[in-house]
């Protein structure tokens, strides 16, 4: 072989090395930035409706921009365990948190909590009741609706006690106000009414709005004092003391400072449980394949004004293309910080 022959020889050697290594770091920038290039994600929303639903679309917005294709499902939490620790479903972001906490440490081996909850400094829950009649009757505790002549004035079918709505069968927040009032003595003069929540509130807002007193259990941010206002329209009426049934974990102190609206002036006030937040959980096979998912989620914090808004805007519609509208707000509304999540989760 000539010299000629020979020089050319490496010189497309060389080309033909530079190519390959070209190519392969262009398919490995490629993976990085669309870590999700033909993956579903199998993805349950909660069924409890509420800001989370906005939280969950943002959520969608940024996996799909990361390449991945979501299929949504809506599953209670313990639903959701159940099918995410035998593998068939993925992710969640909108677990009540410590409510769920006890059934989530029974498939914790197959199961991982991320971040840190996309509520920032977290949330609260309690009794409500309007305020005309607190003032009224000078009501600063739940456990005085043992006397009789109390209980009757939130008896609007004259069933004999007090009715206070509760939430759906199955969720845990009303097994545990079953259980507080029996605890505080109570069930003796009030009894608690479950079913379709929304449903139930429809018609304790129209009672508030003629100006009938009302009793509620209810969380905040919630659509509920999002019409029901505490300190204007409603008070939260505190604990006499800190009760939970077996099976439900509390994450410290039911007492919480600076509650608006607590009845009485109280500060702190003792609240049914102490805060709680929205956390996200994931399949831990799942994750470990997509820790891009994990990076990202870790992020997703919102501020309590922004949740207090868009339980506003469900509170208005909550149609599936409405809710959608409200994250795509959302994300234009904060470009740069949406835009960052999804390129930190890349890194």
């Amino acid at each position: 072989m000539s010299n000629t022959s020979r020089s050319w020889s490496q010189v497309l050697a060389i080309v033909l090395v530079a190519s390959a290594m070209i190519g392969s770091a262009i398919v490995a920038r490629a993976d990085t930035a669309t870590p999700g290039q033909g993956k579903v994600i199998r993805f349950s929303r909660s069924n409890a409706l509420g800001a989370s639903y906005i939280e969950d679309e943002i959520v969608i917005a940024a996996l799909e921009k990361l390449s991945y294709k979501v299929q949504m499902t809506v599953l209670v939490a313990p639903a959701f365990y159940a099918a995410a620790s035998q593998g068939d479903m993925d992710l969640t972001t909108s677990i009540n948190w410590p409510q769920n906490q006890v059934p989530y440490e029974k498939v914790k081996d197959k199961l991982a909590l991320i971040g840190d909850g996309a509520i920032i400094g977290g949330g609260i829950n309690g009794y409500l009741i309007d305020k005309k009649t607190a003032d009224a009757h000078g009501i600063t505790n739940i456990q005085q609706l043992k006397d009789p002549q109390l209980a009757e004035l939130f008896d609007p079918n004259h069933s004999g006690k007090a009715e206070l709505i509760n939430c759906d069968p199955g969720w845990s927040c009303g097994d545990v106000v079953d259980y507080q009032m029996k605890t505080f003595g109570l069930d003796q003069t009030v009894r608690t009414v479950r079913g379709k929540y929304e449903l139930l509130m429809a018609d304790t807002f129209a009672r508030a709005a003629r100006g009938e007193p009302v009793l509620i259990y209810t969380w905040s941010p919630s659509w509920v004092v999002d019409t029901l206002q505490p300190g204007r329209d409603v008070v939260w009426e505190p604990t006499p003391f800190e009760a939970l049934p077996t099976g439900v974990a509390s994450p410290g102190s039911a007492l919480v400072k600076d509650v608006v609206g607590c009845a009485g002036g109280q500060n702190p006030c003792r609240m049914v449980i102490g805060a709680w937040n929205y956390v996200s959980v994931g399949n831990r096979a799942f994750l470990a394949e997509n820790p891009a998912v994990t990076k990202f989620l870790e992020q997703v914090r919102f501020p309590l004004s922004t949740w207090t808004e868009w339980e506003g805007e469900i509170k208005k519609s909550h149609t599936d293309p409405d809710i959608k509208q409200d994250a795509m707000a959302w994300i234009a509304a904060h470009q740069q910080e949406f835009d960052q999540w999804v390129s930190n989760a890349t890194k």
